[in-house]
């Protein structure tokens, strides 16, 4: 890897000059989206929390975390990877005569951190996500948006009727994640309050009535997964449309100045986040116990330790650290990270 020069650093700023501003809503939306799996993850990293004690019901927070959590948030996550995918291409294909090849590059080492955190966090999601990356987007972005557009849809609906959701749902929200970002939604955003008010009130009705369904359908039932899963995948579009409406009110101030750090810097706080919930599992004898309350009160406080350091490290450098360190890997070149070069 060669360091850069004045002239490379020179180059890297001019073409940071002539990019398009992030699109903060976005970061915002994918830092509530980290937060909601971070909820979800604790439980699977403490080698399966159960749900009860004996013969007693169902612990409140496990049963809250079913019907509004679980599959609310990964699918969330998902669409923004294939939105960024088509973000990063537009943005490569101006400063390289090579962008797919730089795309493949960056997936990879994805795939290398993500088989890395496959050791401490099992159905971790890095992993899965570059190997999609490789065989479904890479591939998609050589068709025409219509046929991606199609593709995601017909994927997503595939992916809740016979495969019950999960895994199989993410080539087709990445496909749509791509299509949305080629369309021109994520960059006129602010100009769709309209089409964001009807996507959550249709979100809405159909994520309590399947959200319902989950309830009273048996979970050993023949539909259950399947249900689960449309109510996931409702459930997350209505909280993405409901977050991007929130953000334009008096609250989106503060609540963004929680969230965007999060998403900003999002591979380093899904990955440190396993690395602080393992160390404080022992501790605070969380490993196969009910102890759900302290479970979320950790959560809460890695949330909160997260959103200080980022906020705190944003303000003195450019990337998060393992994002600076994809970003690097990616162009083969050491970027510039402070944010005020001598």
């Amino acid at each position: 890897m060669n360091t850069t020069n004045s002239t490379d650093q020179g180059t890297a700023r001019e073409s940071a000059a002539r990019a398009p501003r992030r699109i903060t809503s976005l970061d915002a939306l994918r830092g509530f989206a980290l937060c909601g799996i971070l909820l979800v993850n604790i439980p699977y990293q403490l080698m399966e929390m159960p749900k009860r004690d004996g013969d007693s019901p169902v612990h409140p927070v496990p049963a809250f975390l079913d019907l509004f959590v679980h599959q609310r948030f990964f699918p969330v996550f998902a669409f923004l990877f294939g939105l960024s995918f088509a973000l990063f291409l537009e943005s490569a294909a101006r400063r390289s005569p090579r962008p797919r090849l730089l795309l493949a590059r960056r997936l990879v080492v994805l795939g290398v951190l993500g088989l890395a955190h496959q050791q401490l966090h099992p159905g971790e999601a890095l992993l899965p996500y570059a190997v999609f990356g490789l065989l479904i987007l890479l591939p998609a972005s050589w068709l025409p948006t219509r046929v991606v557009l199609t593709a995601g849809l017909l994927g997503s609906v595939a992916s809740v009727t016979l495969a019950g959701g999960g895994m199989a749902s993410i080539p087709g929200l990445f496909l749509l994640g791509l299509a949305v970002a080629r369309l021109g939604v994520a960059r006129t955003l602010d100009r769709r309050t309209g089409q964001l008010t009807v996507v959550l009130v249709l979100a809405v009705v159909g994520a309590v009535a399947a959200t319902w369904l989950e309830h009273v359908h048996p979970s050993a039932g023949p539909y259950a997964t399947r249900i689960a899963a449309a109510a996931g995948l409702l459930g997350a579009a209505a909280y993405a449309a409901g977050l991007l409406l929130v953000l334009r009110t008096r609250l989106g101030r503060p609540l963004s100045a929680v969230l965007e750090p999060l998403g900003r810097t999002a591979l380093t706080n899904y990955l440190t986040a396993t690395l602080v919930v393992l160390a404080a599992a022992g501790p605070l004898g969380l490993r196969h116990s009910s102890r759900w309350v302290t479970a979320m009160v950790l959560a809460a406080a890695v949330i909160a330790a997260q959103t200080l350091f980022s906020r705190w490290w944003l303000a003195r450098f450019r990337y998060g650290p393992l994002e600076w360190v994809l970003r690097c890997l990616t162009w083969w070149n050491v970027v510039p990270l402070r944010r005020s070069q001598p």
